[in-house]
């Protein structure tokens, strides 16, 4: 029986997960985490909703939100999207759901260690599109203008 070094377990792990492979299992989270709700609800649960003008202002510590708060912020996200996105990613273990017996029952979500992670890398994505869509937008105008 041959043993294997832990360098050589860690390099194995690296090939196993390389996303540019065909058969990779990173490659389904990476078509999660790139949907546009998901970033939202990642960025809302970690209180980026709350700074001023400009996001000059540094965001809210991470907070839960009910549904209901959630839906509000997310303007245009129907309730089916919302709660498959927020199903999956509690499935990901990237928020908890908290359900409280309250009248009427309380349901909260809140983002995990994982989540938060990944936030951090969400909020800055965010903040680019905000930031440059004035640019993307007269690119696609003058794009638009010269058809090729």
């Amino acid at each position: 029986m041959t043993t294997t070094k832990a360098a050589q377990k860690r390099a194995q792990a690296k090939v196993e997960y390389n996303a540019f492979l065909a058969g990779c299992p990173s490659r389904q989270l990476l078509d999660r985490i790139s949907d546009k709700w998901v970033v939202l609800i990642l960025c809302a649960l970690g209180g980026d909703h709350r700074p001023g003008p400009g996001d000059a202002a540094p965001a809210a510590a991470p907070k839960a939100m009910r549904y209901s708060e959630l839906s509000r912020l997310l303007a245009g996200v129907s309730q089916k999207m919302l709660t498959q996105t927020l199903r999956s990613l509690e499935h990901d273990g990237l928020l908890t759901r908290t359900v409280t017996p309250t009248v009427p029952v309380t349901v909260t979500y809140e983002l995990t260690e994982l989540g938060l992670s990944l936030h951090h890398m969400t909020r800055g994505l965010r903040t680019w599109a905000q930031s440059h869509m004035a640019e993307v937008l007269a690119h696609r105008e003058k794009h638009d203008a010269h058809p090729s």
